[in-house]
């Protein structure tokens, strides 16, 4: 098998970039924590948790006329 030379820098960059890559997989597949981080977010602040539409639904009762 042949011998192949990488700098110290090129291999930490490779090194850095797997690492971002294995902890998006991880995110990936772990949709069950975020969504419970999600859900935590939102009981602190229930605001958040409100889609556009139901906040433009929210302003055209006050009167807010949104296009």
């Amino acid at each position: 098998m042949a011998t192949i030379i990488v700098s110290e820098e090129k291999f930490n960059k490779v090194l850095t970039d797997v690492e971002n890559l294995i902890e998006d997989v991880a995110n990936l597949f772990d949709q069950d924590e975020l969504a419970r981080k999600r859900l935590a977010e939102i009981k602190v602040n229930p605001s958040i948790g409100k889609s556009e539409k139901e906040l433009d639904d929210y302003l055209k009762k006050r009167g807010v006329k949104v296009d």
